[in-house]
Order: C-alpha cells, then sequence, then structure tokens
C-alpha cells in the first residue's frame, strides 16, 4: 500500500481505483436497469469508422477510433481496458525503475510513455471481444451487410436517443447483437422485431417491419 500510495504512483493508482468504482456503480445500476455502458454509449458522438481500410480518409482520431475497435465494442469495456493498462503497466514501470534506481520515476515523465504503452493492450482487448461477440466464421460480415436484417429487442426500450439493444442471426447461422435505435419516435419493446435499415456509428436505425416476407425469415 506504501507503494501504491507514493507521489509516483498516485497517477496510475487513481486509474485502477477508478476503474474499481466504474465496476462497482455498472453493478449497481445494473440492478436498477440503467447500466453505465448505455449512457457512455449514447452521449458519445457517432463515428463513420473503417480504420482497417487502406483507403480511409477519416481523420487521426478517428482512425485510432477504429484501430481501438471503438464502436465495435462497448466503450465502457475500452475505458476499463484502458484504465487497467495504463495504471498496471504505469506501476510495473516504476517497480523496475525503484529496482534499478533505487527511486521512483516522476509521474509526468512516465505517463506519456505507459499511455502509449496502454493503447495496444486495448485493441487487443477490443479484437478479442469482437472476435468473440461474431464469431470466427470463415466468411467475413460486415457491419454494413447487417442493414435490412430484422432483429428482436432482447435488452432494454428502444426510444429516440435511448439504444436497447437487439439480436438476429445472419446466414451463416452467427448470432450477432447490435445496439438499436427507432428512426423517429416509435418505442420498441422486448421482444419486438425490428428492421435495420441504417448504419449510424455504434449503432442501428430500426423501424417496424411492415413485410410479413421479412419477419417469417428473421
Amino acid at each position: 500500500m506504501e507503494f501504491l500510495l507514493q507521489d509516483g504512483n498516485l497517477l496510475f493508482t487513481a486509474a485502477l481505483v477508478l476503474m474499481l468504482m466504474i465496476a462497482v456503480m455498472e453493478g449497481v445500476m445494473t440492478l436498477i436497469g440503467v447500466g453505465i455502458s448505455d449512457l457512455l454509449d449514447n452521449l458519445l458522438p457517432d463515428f463513420d469508422l473503417n480504420a482497417d481500410m487502406p483507403d480511409s480518409t477519416g481523420g487521426g482520431l478517428t482512425r485510432l477510433l477504429g484501430w481501438l475497435r471503438f464502436g465495435e465494442v462497448p466503450a465502457l469495456i475500452l475505458l476499463v481496458a484502458f484504465l487497467v493498462g495504463f495504471g498496471v503497466t504505469g506501476l510495473l514501470v516504476q517497480m523496475f525503475a525503484e529496482s534499478l534506481f533505487g527511486f521512483l520515476l516522476p509521474a509526468w515523465l512516465v505517463a506519456i510513455p505507459v499511455f502509449l504503452l496502454a493503447l495496444p493492450q486495448v485493441r487487443a482487448v477490443g479484437n478479442f471481444l469482437r472476435r468473440f461477440a461474431v464469431g470466427d466464421e470463415t466468411e467475413a460480415v460486415g457491419r454494413s451487410s447487417f442493414v435490412g436484417r430484422v432483429a428482436v429487442i432482447t435488452i432494454g426500450e428502444a426510444a429516440a436517443g435511448s439504444p436497447a439493444e437487439a439480436r438476429f442471426s445472419d446466414e451463416f447461422g452467427t448470432i450477432h447483437y447490435v445496439m438499436v435505435e427507432p428512426d423517429g419516435d416509435e418505442i420498441f419493446s422486448q421482444g419486438e422485431q425490428v428492421l435495420l435499415v441504417e448504419e449510424r456509428g455504434a449503432r442501428f436505425r430500426v423501424i417496424r417491419p411492415t413485410s410479413r416476407h421479412l419477419t417469417d425469415k428473421k
């Protein structure tokens, strides 16, 4: 504890404490039906992320967020991964510095390289969870191909400005979970079917399916 509370380690210890606070708050708010993850995704703007494409023309921030799998993995998970990577890496660097030099390095001197070292860790977590979510199907299925699919609301109530989770299966039998929001003032409750009509960053705009053919093959 004395090591964690030294001046040179306070920044990294604070990151881990913040991570624990987020975990506790997420658990408490989930019990009352409101998750921090959903609130955070609602507050963040939509980005057109396509960092894996060589001809992507997005700005530097957009490319970085795409590289970190922002929009494909819940933002809260990426934030927690960053806090853990930043905190643990910083403490390990300071532990090594103390054993080598006999003292801790100034936090401001360590923070920048530790920040850069934490980013690949966030991407690794994003890649792992992304593969786990969509499966390792032989055929690659892009999110843009989700438009036109009929999904079922599984968690929450989808309303304007308040997305809910929906689920559907693609032609390979892989189950996908997406965040959906009505394209208008309509409200969709758990168990209702929705038609994905437009991709908007991390979520999809949806309407009520009007064709019986679509609902029969969901």
